[in-house]
Protein backbone atom coordinates (compact mmCIF):
# COMPACT_ATOMS: atom_id res chain seq x y z
CA UNK A 1 0.00 0.00 0.00
CA UNK A 2 1.27 3.31 -1.16
CA UNK A 3 -0.51 5.37 1.30
CA UNK A 4 -0.45 8.88 -0.06
CA UNK A 5 -3.43 11.03 -0.92
CA UNK A 6 -4.19 11.37 -4.61
CA UNK A 7 -2.65 14.98 -4.58
CA UNK A 8 0.86 13.52 -3.18
CA UNK A 9 0.83 10.95 -5.93
CA UNK A 10 0.17 13.48 -8.63
CA UNK A 11 2.93 15.13 -7.13
CA UNK A 12 5.18 12.51 -6.80
CA UNK A 13 4.68 11.61 -10.18
CA UNK A 14 4.90 15.33 -12.06
CA UNK A 15 1.19 14.55 -13.25
CA UNK A 16 -2.26 16.66 -13.04
CA UNK A 17 -5.02 15.42 -10.88
CA UNK A 18 -7.92 16.16 -12.73
CA UNK A 19 -10.17 14.38 -10.49
CA UNK A 20 -9.61 12.34 -6.57
CA UNK A 21 -11.20 9.70 -4.49
CA UNK A 22 -13.41 10.04 -2.10
CA UNK A 23 -12.49 11.63 1.03
CA UNK A 24 -10.42 8.99 3.01
CA UNK A 25 -9.83 6.11 0.50
CA UNK A 26 -5.94 6.01 1.02
CA UNK A 27 -3.70 5.72 -2.04
CA UNK A 28 -3.12 2.28 -4.06
CA UNK A 29 -2.57 -1.09 -3.35
CA UNK A 30 -0.68 -1.89 -6.58
CA UNK A 31 0.75 0.06 -9.69
CA UNK A 32 -0.14 -2.03 -13.15
CA UNK A 33 0.04 -1.74 -16.43
CA UNK A 34 -2.45 -3.84 -17.53
CA UNK A 35 -6.17 -2.85 -17.52
CA UNK A 36 -7.28 -6.35 -17.47
CA UNK A 37 -5.79 -7.23 -14.59
CA UNK A 38 -7.02 -4.03 -12.73
CA UNK A 39 -9.30 -4.02 -9.53
CA UNK A 40 -10.19 -2.20 -6.88
CA UNK A 41 -7.02 -0.28 -4.97
CA UNK A 42 -5.20 -0.70 -8.20
CA UNK A 43 -3.90 2.21 -9.81
CA UNK A 44 -3.23 1.87 -13.88
CA UNK A 45 -0.70 3.36 -15.99
CA UNK A 46 -1.56 3.54 -19.29
CA UNK A 47 1.40 2.92 -21.76
CA UNK A 48 1.71 3.78 -25.13
CA UNK A 49 2.96 0.73 -27.05
CA UNK A 50 4.00 -0.43 -30.39
CA UNK A 51 0.30 -1.15 -31.04
CA UNK A 52 -2.03 0.03 -28.74
CA UNK A 53 -2.08 2.60 -26.59
CA UNK A 54 -2.88 1.93 -22.90
CA UNK A 55 -4.30 5.00 -21.77
CA UNK A 56 -7.32 3.82 -24.53
CA UNK A 57 -8.27 1.72 -21.42
CA UNK A 58 -8.42 3.77 -18.87
CA UNK A 59 -12.23 3.50 -18.42
CA UNK A 60 -11.86 0.10 -18.38
CA UNK A 61 -9.89 -0.18 -15.31
CA UNK A 62 -12.35 2.51 -13.81
CA UNK A 63 -15.15 0.37 -14.76
CA UNK A 64 -13.64 -2.42 -12.48
CA UNK A 65 -12.93 -0.41 -9.23
CA UNK A 66 -9.64 0.87 -9.59
CA UNK A 67 -8.34 3.45 -7.36
CA UNK A 68 -7.18 5.59 -10.18
CA UNK A 69 -5.48 6.06 -13.40
CA UNK A 70 -2.47 7.64 -14.63
CA UNK A 71 -2.80 8.29 -18.23
CA UNK A 72 -1.83 10.83 -21.27
CA UNK A 73 -4.09 14.82 -21.08
CA UNK A 74 -5.60 13.40 -23.91
CA UNK A 75 -7.10 10.39 -22.57
CA UNK A 76 -7.15 11.21 -18.96
CA UNK A 77 -9.68 14.21 -20.23
CA UNK A 78 -12.19 11.77 -22.38
CA UNK A 79 -12.20 9.26 -19.09
CA UNK A 80 -12.91 11.95 -17.05
CA UNK A 81 -15.74 13.66 -19.29
CA UNK A 82 -17.66 10.09 -19.97
CA UNK A 83 -17.44 9.77 -15.86
CA UNK A 84 -18.91 13.12 -16.18
CA UNK A 85 -21.58 11.71 -18.91
CA UNK A 86 -22.35 8.92 -17.57
CA UNK A 87 -22.94 10.48 -13.58
CA UNK A 88 -25.81 12.42 -15.23
CA UNK A 89 -27.49 9.91 -16.44
CA UNK A 90 -31.07 9.46 -14.35
CA UNK A 91 -30.90 6.85 -11.86
CA UNK A 92 -31.24 3.22 -13.24
CA UNK A 93 -30.33 4.47 -16.88
CA UNK A 94 -28.00 2.50 -18.47
CA UNK A 95 -24.31 3.38 -17.36
CA UNK A 96 -25.47 5.17 -14.27
CA UNK A 97 -23.85 2.48 -12.25
CA UNK A 98 -20.43 2.68 -13.85
CA UNK A 99 -20.80 6.54 -14.09
CA UNK A 100 -20.58 6.04 -10.17
CA UNK A 101 -17.58 4.10 -10.37
CA UNK A 102 -15.98 6.32 -12.89
CA UNK A 103 -16.32 9.49 -10.24
CA UNK A 104 -15.17 7.03 -7.35
CA UNK A 105 -11.90 6.96 -9.17
CA UNK A 106 -8.46 9.61 -9.21
CA UNK A 107 -7.97 10.33 -12.46
CA UNK A 108 -3.94 11.85 -13.31
CA UNK A 109 -2.70 13.08 -16.46
CA UNK A 110 0.47 13.40 -17.39
CA UNK A 111 2.34 13.97 -20.75
CA UNK A 112 4.61 11.43 -20.82
CA UNK A 113 3.15 8.30 -18.10
CA UNK A 114 6.45 6.52 -18.54
CA UNK A 115 8.23 8.97 -17.14
CA UNK A 116 5.56 9.80 -14.62
CA UNK A 117 5.68 6.02 -13.35
CA UNK A 118 9.46 6.04 -12.97
CA UNK A 119 9.01 9.47 -10.98
CA UNK A 120 6.38 8.03 -8.53
CA UNK A 121 8.96 5.01 -8.18
CA UNK A 122 11.57 7.05 -7.15
CA UNK A 123 9.31 9.29 -4.77
CA UNK A 124 8.40 5.86 -3.24
CA UNK A 125 12.19 4.48 -2.57
CA UNK A 126 12.82 7.66 -1.48
CA UNK A 127 10.04 7.75 1.12
CA UNK A 128 10.81 4.17 2.01
CA UNK A 129 14.15 5.27 3.50
CA UNK A 130 15.86 1.57 2.93
CA UNK A 131 19.29 0.47 1.47
CA UNK A 132 18.71 -0.02 -2.19
CA UNK A 133 21.39 -3.42 -3.59
CA UNK A 134 20.83 -2.85 -7.62
CA UNK A 135 23.11 -5.62 -9.22
CA UNK A 136 23.67 -6.24 -12.52
CA UNK A 137 26.33 -8.96 -15.20
CA UNK A 138 26.29 -10.25 -18.36
CA UNK A 139 25.24 -13.81 -16.48
CA UNK A 140 24.36 -14.42 -13.05
CA UNK A 141 22.44 -11.52 -11.76
CA UNK A 142 19.65 -13.46 -10.87
CA UNK A 143 21.22 -15.97 -9.15
CA UNK A 144 23.35 -13.38 -7.55
CA UNK A 145 19.94 -12.22 -6.47
CA UNK A 146 18.22 -15.01 -4.77
CA UNK A 147 21.54 -15.56 -2.97
CA UNK A 148 21.11 -12.44 -1.48
CA UNK A 149 17.89 -12.53 -1.09
CA UNK A 150 18.53 -15.55 0.90
CA UNK A 151 21.56 -14.14 2.70
CA UNK A 152 19.25 -11.04 3.84
CA UNK A 153 15.61 -12.05 4.34
CA UNK A 154 16.71 -13.90 8.00
CA UNK A 155 17.64 -10.08 8.92
CA UNK A 156 16.27 -7.52 7.23
CA UNK A 157 12.63 -7.26 6.20
CA UNK A 158 13.25 -7.87 2.31
CA UNK A 159 11.52 -6.94 -1.05
CA UNK A 160 13.17 -8.65 -4.31
CA UNK A 161 12.32 -8.07 -7.41
CA UNK A 162 10.57 -10.71 -9.54
CA UNK A 163 12.09 -12.36 -12.71
CA UNK A 164 12.08 -9.97 -15.54
CA UNK A 165 11.07 -7.06 -14.08
CA UNK A 166 14.95 -5.48 -14.59
CA UNK A 167 13.66 -2.85 -17.58
CA UNK A 168 12.60 0.54 -17.36
CA UNK A 169 9.36 -0.38 -16.88
CA UNK A 170 9.44 -3.32 -14.74
CA UNK A 171 12.03 -2.03 -12.67
CA UNK A 172 9.82 1.15 -10.83
CA UNK A 173 6.85 -1.54 -11.02
CA UNK A 174 8.87 -3.47 -8.32
CA UNK A 175 10.19 -0.34 -6.68
CA UNK A 176 6.13 0.39 -6.16
CA UNK A 177 5.61 -3.12 -4.99
CA UNK A 178 7.55 -2.37 -2.17
CA UNK A 179 5.51 -1.92 1.17
CA UNK A 180 6.04 0.50 3.50
CA UNK A 181 8.85 -1.24 6.56
CA UNK A 182 10.95 -2.79 4.24
CA UNK A 183 13.88 -2.69 5.34
CA UNK A 184 16.11 -3.67 2.23
CA UNK A 185 15.38 -3.56 -1.45
CA UNK A 186 17.08 -6.05 -4.04
CA UNK A 187 16.73 -5.31 -7.68
CA UNK A 188 18.11 -6.61 -10.77
CA UNK A 189 18.74 -4.24 -13.31
CA UNK A 190 18.69 -5.97 -17.05
CA UNK A 191 20.55 -4.16 -20.24
CA UNK A 192 19.65 -4.43 -24.15
CA UNK A 193 22.11 -1.37 -25.10
CA UNK A 194 23.80 1.35 -23.73
CA UNK A 195 22.38 4.38 -21.49
CA UNK A 196 19.54 1.68 -20.10
CA UNK A 197 21.66 0.61 -16.52
CA UNK A 198 21.92 4.33 -16.33
CA UNK A 199 18.07 5.11 -16.66
CA UNK A 200 17.16 2.28 -14.22
CA UNK A 201 20.40 3.89 -11.60
CA UNK A 202 18.60 7.29 -12.05
CA UNK A 203 15.43 5.63 -10.89
CA UNK A 204 16.64 3.43 -8.30
CA UNK A 205 19.00 5.30 -6.81
CA UNK A 206 20.85 2.30 -5.45
CA UNK A 207 23.45 2.41 -1.95
CA UNK A 208 24.57 -0.64 -3.57
CA UNK A 209 25.62 -1.65 -7.12
CA UNK A 210 26.89 -5.16 -7.74
CA UNK A 211 28.15 -5.98 -11.24
CA UNK A 212 28.64 -9.33 -11.23
CA UNK A 213 31.07 -10.24 -14.36
CA UNK A 214 31.48 -8.92 -18.00
CA UNK A 215 31.29 -11.01 -20.91
CA UNK A 216 29.96 -11.55 -24.51
CA UNK A 217 26.17 -10.83 -24.18
CA UNK A 218 24.74 -8.53 -26.59
CA UNK A 219 27.61 -7.97 -28.65
CA UNK A 220 25.64 -8.05 -31.76
CA UNK A 221 23.96 -4.58 -30.21
CA UNK A 222 27.23 -3.08 -28.56
CA UNK A 223 30.30 -4.00 -30.78
CA UNK A 224 33.22 -5.17 -28.15
CA UNK A 225 33.97 -6.41 -24.63
CA UNK A 226 34.79 -2.91 -23.87
CA UNK A 227 31.43 -1.05 -24.62
CA UNK A 228 29.30 -4.22 -22.71
CA UNK A 229 31.69 -3.22 -20.21
CA UNK A 230 31.23 0.86 -20.28
CA UNK A 231 27.04 -0.33 -20.51
CA UNK A 232 27.38 -2.13 -17.51
CA UNK A 233 29.58 0.41 -15.37
CA UNK A 234 27.19 2.72 -16.16
CA UNK A 235 25.61 1.47 -12.79
CA UNK A 236 29.02 3.14 -10.78
CA UNK A 237 29.02 5.97 -13.06
CA UNK A 238 25.60 6.95 -11.54
CA UNK A 239 25.86 6.50 -8.02
CA UNK A 240 25.78 8.74 -5.15
CA UNK A 241 28.76 9.76 -3.68
CA UNK A 242 30.05 7.97 -0.76
CA UNK A 243 28.48 4.88 -1.63
CA UNK A 244 29.40 1.04 -2.64
CA UNK A 245 30.23 -0.52 -5.97
CA UNK A 246 30.85 -4.20 -5.78
CA UNK A 247 33.05 -5.54 -8.73
CA UNK A 248 35.18 -8.82 -9.72
CA UNK A 249 38.85 -8.73 -8.37
CA UNK A 250 41.26 -8.35 -11.46
CA UNK A 251 38.81 -7.35 -14.07
CA UNK A 252 40.83 -5.04 -16.25
CA UNK A 253 37.53 -4.09 -18.13
CA UNK A 254 36.24 -2.32 -14.98
CA UNK A 255 39.00 -0.78 -14.24
CA UNK A 256 39.04 2.55 -16.16
CA UNK A 257 35.34 3.21 -14.61
CA UNK A 258 36.24 3.00 -10.83
CA UNK A 259 35.99 5.73 -8.77
CA UNK A 260 38.22 7.32 -6.10
CA UNK A 261 34.57 8.94 -4.08
CA UNK A 262 33.51 5.46 -4.13
CA UNK A 263 33.61 2.55 -1.50
CA UNK A 264 34.78 -0.45 -3.87
CA UNK A 265 35.07 -4.20 -2.88
CA UNK A 266 35.69 -6.53 -4.65
CA UNK A 267 35.33 -10.20 -4.69
CA UNK A 268 36.42 -13.38 -5.98
CA UNK A 269 40.71 -14.69 -5.77
CA UNK A 270 42.85 -11.83 -4.96
CA UNK A 271 40.03 -9.84 -4.12
CA UNK A 272 38.39 -8.26 -1.29
CA UNK A 273 36.10 -11.09 -0.60
CA UNK A 274 37.55 -14.39 -1.13
CA UNK A 275 36.47 -17.86 -0.84
CA UNK A 276 38.42 -19.49 2.64
CA UNK A 277 37.60 -22.99 1.74
CA UNK A 278 34.97 -25.41 1.54
CA UNK A 279 34.08 -29.01 2.62
CA UNK A 280 31.08 -30.09 1.45
CA UNK A 281 27.97 -27.81 2.23
CA UNK A 282 30.13 -25.75 4.87
CA UNK A 283 32.17 -22.82 3.34
CA UNK A 284 34.28 -19.79 5.03
CA UNK A 285 34.52 -16.82 3.58
CA UNK A 286 37.18 -14.05 3.83
CA UNK A 287 35.34 -10.98 3.93
CA UNK A 288 38.00 -8.01 4.31
CA UNK A 289 39.76 -10.03 6.82
CA UNK A 290 36.30 -10.71 8.81
CA UNK A 291 36.02 -14.65 8.74
CA UNK A 292 32.14 -15.95 7.72
CA UNK A 293 30.86 -19.53 7.81
CA UNK A 294 27.70 -20.27 5.62
CA UNK A 295 26.05 -23.51 5.27
CA UNK A 296 25.13 -23.59 1.56
CA UNK A 297 22.11 -25.46 0.21
CA UNK A 298 23.92 -25.34 -2.86
CA UNK A 299 27.15 -27.09 -4.36
CA UNK A 300 27.62 -26.15 -8.09
CA UNK A 301 30.90 -23.94 -8.80
CA UNK A 302 29.71 -21.10 -10.83
CA UNK A 303 27.49 -20.28 -7.91
CA UNK A 304 30.84 -19.39 -5.73
CA UNK A 305 31.52 -16.20 -7.24
CA UNK A 306 27.78 -15.17 -7.08
CA UNK A 307 27.64 -16.21 -3.39
CA UNK A 308 31.47 -13.79 -2.96
CA UNK A 309 29.77 -10.97 -4.82
CA UNK A 310 26.22 -11.46 -2.74
CA UNK A 311 27.92 -11.44 0.55
CA UNK A 312 30.19 -8.32 -0.58
CA UNK A 313 26.85 -6.71 -1.07
CA UNK A 314 24.82 -7.60 2.30
CA UNK A 315 28.07 -6.67 4.05
CA UNK A 316 28.21 -3.15 2.83
CA UNK A 317 24.43 -2.44 4.06
CA UNK A 318 25.71 -3.70 7.61
CA UNK A 319 24.09 -7.05 7.27
CA UNK A 320 26.68 -9.50 7.27
CA UNK A 321 25.55 -13.32 7.21
CA UNK A 322 26.34 -16.35 9.02
CA UNK A 323 24.68 -20.03 9.32
CA UNK A 324 22.18 -21.68 7.14
CA UNK A 325 22.17 -20.32 3.60
CA UNK A 326 18.27 -21.58 1.59
CA UNK A 327 18.05 -20.08 -1.58
CA UNK A 328 14.94 -20.13 -3.56
CA UNK A 329 16.18 -19.84 -7.39
CA UNK A 330 14.54 -18.45 -9.97
CA UNK A 331 13.01 -20.74 -12.52
CA UNK A 332 14.84 -22.37 -15.58
CA UNK A 333 18.18 -21.95 -14.11
CA UNK A 334 19.89 -24.64 -13.37
CA UNK A 335 17.00 -26.69 -11.28
CA UNK A 336 17.50 -29.99 -11.25
CA UNK A 337 14.84 -32.67 -11.82
CA UNK A 338 14.86 -36.14 -10.82
CA UNK A 339 12.48 -37.79 -13.50
CA UNK A 340 10.70 -41.09 -12.95
CA UNK A 341 12.82 -42.94 -15.26
CA UNK A 342 15.77 -42.18 -13.63
CA UNK A 343 17.10 -38.96 -15.59
CA UNK A 344 18.47 -36.29 -14.36
CA UNK A 345 17.44 -33.01 -16.11
CA UNK A 346 18.90 -29.48 -15.89
CA UNK A 347 16.85 -26.98 -16.64
CA UNK A 348 18.75 -24.17 -17.55
CA UNK A 349 17.22 -22.72 -20.70
CA UNK A 350 15.94 -19.91 -19.55
CA UNK A 351 18.75 -18.22 -21.11
CA UNK A 352 22.62 -18.51 -22.31
CA UNK A 353 25.72 -16.57 -23.05
CA UNK A 354 29.31 -17.91 -23.86
CA UNK A 355 30.21 -17.53 -20.31
CA UNK A 356 26.89 -19.05 -19.01
CA UNK A 357 27.33 -21.93 -21.04
CA UNK A 358 31.10 -22.80 -20.67
CA UNK A 359 29.76 -22.77 -16.43
CA UNK A 360 26.44 -24.89 -17.20
CA UNK A 361 28.70 -27.58 -18.53
CA UNK A 362 31.02 -27.24 -15.93
CA UNK A 363 28.76 -28.20 -13.85
CA UNK A 364 27.36 -30.65 -15.95
CA UNK A 365 30.98 -32.88 -15.71
CA UNK A 366 31.60 -32.14 -12.32
CA UNK A 367 27.75 -33.11 -10.37
CA UNK A 368 26.87 -35.88 -12.91
CA UNK A 369 26.10 -39.45 -11.73
CA UNK A 370 27.64 -42.60 -13.07
CA UNK A 371 25.22 -42.39 -16.32
CA UNK A 372 26.10 -40.10 -19.53
CA UNK A 373 26.85 -36.53 -19.22
CA UNK A 374 24.08 -35.40 -22.32
CA UNK A 375 24.38 -31.88 -23.17
CA UNK A 376 21.14 -29.91 -25.42
CA UNK A 377 22.46 -26.45 -26.44
CA UNK A 378 20.55 -24.16 -28.93
CA UNK A 379 21.89 -21.06 -30.19
CA UNK A 380 23.26 -18.45 -28.24
CA UNK A 381 21.70 -14.92 -29.94
CA UNK A 382 23.47 -11.29 -30.37
CA UNK A 383 26.95 -12.68 -30.28
CA UNK A 384 27.51 -10.25 -33.41
CA UNK A 385 30.09 -11.07 -36.14
CA UNK A 386 32.19 -13.57 -33.87
CA UNK A 387 28.60 -16.06 -33.20
CA UNK A 388 29.93 -19.27 -35.12
CA UNK A 389 33.47 -18.64 -33.11
CA UNK A 390 31.63 -19.09 -29.68
CA UNK A 391 29.29 -21.70 -30.87
CA UNK A 392 32.26 -23.65 -32.24
CA UNK A 393 34.39 -22.96 -28.55
CA UNK A 394 31.44 -23.76 -26.26
CA UNK A 395 31.55 -27.69 -28.45
CA UNK A 396 35.02 -27.63 -28.37
CA UNK A 397 34.92 -27.42 -24.47
CA UNK A 398 31.66 -29.61 -23.79
CA UNK A 399 34.29 -32.36 -25.77
CA UNK A 400 37.16 -31.59 -23.30
CA UNK A 401 35.02 -32.31 -19.79
CA UNK A 402 33.57 -35.40 -21.37
CA UNK A 403 30.07 -34.85 -21.93
CA UNK A 404 29.20 -37.95 -23.95
CA UNK A 405 26.16 -36.38 -26.32
CA UNK A 406 25.61 -33.50 -27.89
CA UNK A 407 22.42 -31.84 -29.39
CA UNK A 408 22.73 -28.90 -31.05
CA UNK A 409 19.69 -26.88 -31.67
CA UNK A 410 19.45 -24.13 -34.04
CA UNK A 411 21.65 -22.55 -37.35
CA UNK A 412 24.21 -20.80 -35.14
CA UNK A 413 24.76 -24.35 -33.20
CA UNK A 414 25.39 -26.35 -36.48
CA UNK A 415 29.39 -25.31 -35.45
CA UNK A 416 28.94 -26.84 -31.84
CA UNK A 417 28.21 -30.06 -33.43
CA UNK A 418 31.15 -29.58 -35.79
CA UNK A 419 33.49 -28.95 -33.47
CA UNK A 420 32.63 -31.66 -30.67
CA UNK A 421 34.06 -34.64 -32.50
CA UNK A 422 32.12 -36.99 -30.56
CA UNK A 423 28.34 -38.57 -30.82
CA UNK A 424 26.63 -35.39 -32.23
CA UNK A 425 22.98 -34.68 -33.53
CA UNK A 426 22.14 -31.51 -34.87
CA UNK A 427 18.05 -30.16 -35.54
CA UNK A 428 16.96 -27.30 -36.93
CA UNK A 429 14.58 -25.47 -33.53
CA UNK A 430 13.52 -26.83 -30.25
CA UNK A 431 10.52 -29.05 -31.43
CA UNK A 432 12.73 -31.00 -33.31
CA UNK A 433 14.79 -31.35 -30.44
CA UNK A 434 11.81 -31.96 -28.20
CA UNK A 435 10.78 -35.03 -30.43
CA UNK A 436 14.66 -36.47 -30.59
CA UNK A 437 16.08 -36.40 -27.22
CA UNK A 438 13.44 -38.68 -25.45
CA UNK A 439 14.49 -41.56 -27.42
CA UNK A 440 18.19 -40.64 -26.95
CA UNK A 441 18.33 -40.97 -23.50
CA UNK A 442 18.86 -43.66 -20.59
CA UNK A 443 18.32 -43.85 -17.21
CA UNK A 444 21.19 -42.49 -14.81
CA UNK A 445 21.85 -40.03 -17.78
CA UNK A 446 21.85 -36.69 -16.71
CA UNK A 447 21.29 -34.22 -19.10
CA UNK A 448 21.83 -30.17 -19.06
CA UNK A 449 19.06 -28.33 -21.55
CA UNK A 450 20.69 -24.55 -21.83
CA UNK A 451 19.90 -22.19 -24.93
CA UNK A 452 19.16 -18.30 -24.75
CA UNK A 453 15.17 -17.39 -23.98
CA UNK A 454 14.71 -16.55 -27.86
CA UNK A 455 15.30 -21.20 -28.84
CA UNK A 456 12.51 -21.72 -26.15
CA UNK A 457 14.32 -24.79 -25.26
CA UNK A 458 11.88 -25.27 -22.21
CA UNK A 459 10.30 -27.37 -24.75
CA UNK A 460 12.77 -30.09 -24.30
CA UNK A 461 12.60 -30.33 -20.67
CA UNK A 462 8.38 -30.65 -21.29
CA UNK A 463 8.93 -33.39 -23.54
CA UNK A 464 11.27 -35.10 -21.19
CA UNK A 465 8.95 -34.75 -18.14
CA UNK A 466 5.25 -35.95 -20.19
CA UNK A 467 7.33 -38.97 -21.47
CA UNK A 468 8.86 -40.19 -18.47
CA UNK A 469 5.36 -39.72 -16.62
CA UNK A 470 6.83 -36.43 -14.83
CA UNK A 471 8.94 -35.33 -12.18
CA UNK A 472 9.92 -37.36 -8.96
CA UNK A 473 12.22 -35.27 -7.37
CA UNK A 474 12.70 -31.55 -7.95
CA UNK A 475 16.01 -30.35 -6.07
CA UNK A 476 16.90 -27.70 -3.84
CA UNK A 477 19.89 -26.88 -6.34
CA UNK A 478 19.93 -24.48 -8.94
Amino acid sequence: MIDWTPQRVAEAAGAELLSSTPEGAGGPARVLIDSRDAGPGDLFVGLPGATHDGGRFAARALDAGAWGVLVAPEHAAATREAAASAGEAPAGAAGSTRGAVHAAGAILAAPDPLAALQRLATAWRRALGCPLIAITGSTGKTSTKDILAALLSPRRATFVSRGNFNTEIGLPLELLAASAGTEALVLEMGMRGAGQIAELTRIAQPDVGVIVNVGPAHLELLGSLEAIAAAKAELIADLRPGTTAVIPANEPLLEPHRRSDLSTVTFGPGGDVTLAGQEGEHVAIDAQGERIELQLDFQQAHLRGNLLAAVAAARAIGATPSGRVSVSFSGRRGERLRLRDGVTVIDDCYNANPMSMRAALDDLAATAGDGRRVAVLGDMLELGPRERAYHAEIGAHAADLGVDLLVAVGPRSTAMGASFGGEAHVVPDAAAAARLVPGLLAPGDTVLVKASRGVGLEAVTQALANGAGGVERASDEA
